[in-house]
Order: structure tokens, then C-alpha cells, then sequence
């Protein structure tokens, strides 16, 4: 790695923006993402700052089951954002669909739409376990990276 990759890499792992994206939930996990960046929890010690453009969020923090009305907005939001990017699942209805599993409107969960890369469980989810879920992120993103056929 060049120093600028490792400066890069740095800067992404002590200070990580997030888009938080509801696409279709109940609010019961908005409310704790929400409960997450008061001061009694304080996650803005982990270097998470709330952003309200996916052109700046390097995480997507997405709730609920995906939506027939979400779908598109989810992957254009996912794709608005720039690269490294990842993507928190929260809730137990964006990981299975949970109590809207089945609904005539309901696509399936998150990771049938975009890829997911920490999973948050819970209906709602404690902010405990969704500060967690970003320190399981963080240490993810310490692990070395394989080498692809394309960066070598």
C-alpha cells in the first residue's frame, strides 16, 4: 500500500459519514438510529457523523423491508455514494423482511437489492446494538483486504 492508500484508509476507519435510508419500515429502528446520535449515546465518539447527502456518506445505515415504492430509491441512493462504500442492514425486517415478509408491496429484504455488509438484528434494535454493528464495521475495515486479478 502507498501512504496515500494508508492515509485514505485511515481517515475512512476513524471518521465514517452515514446516510441513514428508510425504505419502508415501521420507524421503530429510525427512532433508535435516531436515539444512537444523542449525547447518551454518543456515537460521535466513533467518528460517525449523520450526513444528508449519499454523495458525501460513506456508510448507508437502511431500515425496513425493501418496498416496491423504495426499490429504485435505494439503488440510486446506493449508487450516488462514493466508492468504499457499505452498507448496514438494521432491524429485523431489512435482514428477512420480518413482520412484512409476504406483504403484496414488499420486494424481500435488503440484501436482495444492494449488498449488505454488517447485519444489525433486532425488532427494534437497541442503540447499543447498532453502535456495535458500526465497531463490527470498523474493525472489518482493519482487516487487509484480499488482492483482486483487477489491482494486480
Amino acid at each position: 500500500m502507498t501512504l496515500l492508500e494508508q492515509i485514505k484508509g485511515w481517515g475512512l476507519k476513524n471518521s465514517p459519514w452515514a446516510i441513514h435510508f428508510n425504505s419502508g419500515s415501521c420507524n421503530g429502528c429510525d427512532i433508535e438510529i435516531l436515539a444512537t446520535l444523542t449525547p447518551r449515546y454518543d456515537v460521535e465518539r466513533l467518528g460517525i457523523k449523520l450526513q444528508g447527502s449519499p454523495r458525501h456518506a460513506d456508510v448507508l445505515l437502511c431500515t425496513g423491508p425493501v418496498t416496491l415504492q423504495a426499490r429504485d430509491r435505494l439503488r440510486r441512493v446506493y449508487e450516488q455514494m462514493p466508492e468504499p462504500k457499505f452498507v448496514i442492514a438494521v432491524g429485523s425486517c431489512g435482514i428477512s423482511g420480518g413482520a412484512f415478509q409476504g406483504c403484496y408491496n414488499v420486494v424481500g429484504h435488503i440484501d436482495e437489492v444492494i449488498p449488505v455488509d454488517v447485519y444489525v438484528p433486532g425488532c427494534p434494535p437497541r442503540p447499543e446494538a447498532i453502535i456495535d454493528g458500526v465497531v463490527k464495521l470498523l474493525k472489518k475495515l482493519d482487516a487487509p483486504q484480499p488482492v483482486t486479478e483487477a489491482q494486480a
